[in-house]
């Protein structure tokens, strides 16, 4: 299950928090509903609790202090749709509110449609819709470059302990990273992508490098230890050894 997310128009009129960039993913936006739909909805050994008055949706109810939410779950991505608080003297007036506005939009649904519901309830326009899908695929760019930047980092470091490559997966490509410092005091870094990779996504990962100039990387051919594999490809340059030994340090 991955982690529940606000739609739009719920992040903007129901929690009244002003849209981040797409650097900041929604499923980890901090305010106490979230993170309770997080948790809940993150543990399938968790029972959930069916909003009973909605019957056109599988709706599930989510609480933490006042906030009251409703979470709808497309496949394996849950949704918070709709949020409010409860009223002093009122547990689940939220609830009771969005049974009404249904109520209505589906006589309202019924008034403007050919095809009747036959539901009691419509809750159709909560749901996620194109901006919000659009913005969950930004999203995973943005998430896909910072966990690049991550891994670029720790591999790096893990060869400056040892000198040698150190290499991790990604869904269509394998990256490794080898520094290896020689005599002269010079740090050698090279990176290899097996697999095949867009150009934008290569001059991501040698950008985030540490201590190496991200315009002096060129091709190539030959590992220092081999030869390269068809499919794969390689580029090296000189790390500054001030700032490995600044990144060990930091360590």
């Amino acid at each position: 299950m991955r982690p529940a997310r606000p739609t739009l128009r719920a992040l903007r009129e129901d929690l009244k928090l002003p849209l981040p960039s797409a650097r900041e993913p929604l499923d980890e936006l901090d305010h106490p509903l979230l993170a309770k739909a997080r948790n809940h909805f993150g543990d399938h050994e968790v029972g959930q609790e069916r909003i009973r008055s909605i019957d056109d949706e599988v709706l599930f109810k989510v609480k933490v202090q006042r906030w009251r939410g409703a979470i709808w779950a497309d496949e394996d991505l849950p949704w918070l749709i709709a949020a409010g608080q409860r009223e002093d003297g009122s547990p689940d007036d939220f609830y009771s509110a969005l049974e009404t506005t249904a109520r209505a939009a589906r006589a309202q649904y019924n008034a403007n449609n050919r095809q009747p519901l036959s539901t009691t309830t419509y809750v159709g326009h909560l749901l996620p819709d194109q901006n919000d899908r659009d913005r969950y695929h930004l999203e995973a760019g943005a998430r896909l470059v910072r966990d690049l930047a991550a891994a670029v980092r720790e591999l790096t470091l893990g060869s400056l302990h040892d000198g040698h490559e150190h290499a991790a997966d990604f869904p269509a490509f394998r990256l490794g990273i080898l520094v290896r410092a020689d005599d002269g005091h010079e740090t050698y870094a090279a990176v290899r992508i097996t697999g095949s990779v867009p150009d934008d996504l290569t001059a991501v990962v040698l950008r985030h490098v540490p201590g190496c100039d991200p315009t002096a990387w060129y091709p190539e051919y030959a590992l220092p230890s081999r030869s390269l594999l068809p499919a794969e490809q390689a580029w090296s340059t000189l790390m500054d050894p001030k700032a490995a030994a600044e990144l060990l340090n930091e360590e």
